[in-house]
């Protein structure tokens, strides 16, 4: 079983790599964010994953908040919407060879940790991207947990939501680490749980919301473990 799930992984993690190198070829050929969405549906279908989703995405959000656990996240969040995102990570991903230029065509948004310079870059590029249309999409963790406990929230969420009053929707994805985990050489393909949340606006006033988003999120998942053995 364990030499299958090792082939499964290695399956998967070269498949995933061919995707980088196909949607960095397609970029000079194909508006955005066609590459992106199409290389992502090809990584789907070729991994034999499939999605459950819960919820309605609120066709008017301008940023998502999504709980991370598994290098398939972005690639999941590409194939059940149709929005332009814009993803923001941390810079040092920016500079990896070959990995960084598939976020950098796309324009994504790179952000230094516990840099206040870099806190109002982040203000200025989150501006020009919803300018142009697109979805602000974050990772508010700022990192993978595949305990099943969600990480504090960074700050840099609050900060550009609250600046731009957004209107914020929470996304939970079930046990994405399941599925695949890089760390532990491990793929298995499967029907992903994704939970849409009700949308809201961003009020600064409300010092402690993204804290209470966290909570929120945090039941919302253990809530879906508990009711449903299937994730366990």
């Amino acid at each position: 079983m364990k030499i299958f799930a090792l082939i499964n992984w290695l399956y998967a993690t070269i498949t995933i790599f061919v995707s980088l190198i196909m949607m960095i070829l397609l970029y000079p050929f194909l508006p955005r964010p066609y590459a992106r969405k199409i290389t992502s549906w090809m990584l789907r279908w070729s991994i034999f994953y499939s999605t459950d989703i819960e919820g309605k995405e609120d066709p008017d959000t301008q940023m998502f908040l999504i709980n991370h656990q598994s290098d398939l996240d972005i690639g999941v969040m590409e194939t059940i919407t149709k929005k332009d995102l814009a993803w923001v990570a941390k810079k040092a991903l920016f500079d990896v060879p070959f990995f960084g230029l598939a976020l950098r065509l796309p324009e994504d948004i790179a952000v230094k940790r516990e840099s206040k310079t870099s806190l109002i870059k982040l203000l200025r590029d989150a501006k020009d991207r919803l300018d142009k249309g697109r979805t602000i999409t974050m990772f508010p963790e700022g990192t993978r947990s595949t305990t099943g406990k969600m990480l504090p929230f960074k700050s840099g969420a609050k900060l550009v939501a609250d600046r731009y009053k957004l209107r914020v929707q929470p996304v939970v994805f079930i046990q994405t680490s399941k599925y695949y985990n890089l760390k532990k050489f491990y793929y298995s393909p499967g029907c992903i749980k994704v939970i849409f949340l009700d949308s809201f606006i961003a009020d600064k006033s409300d010092k402690e919301w993204l804290n209470n988003l966290r909570v929120k999120m945090q039941k919302v998942y253990d809530d879906e473990l508990a009711n449903n053995p299937s994730h366990r």
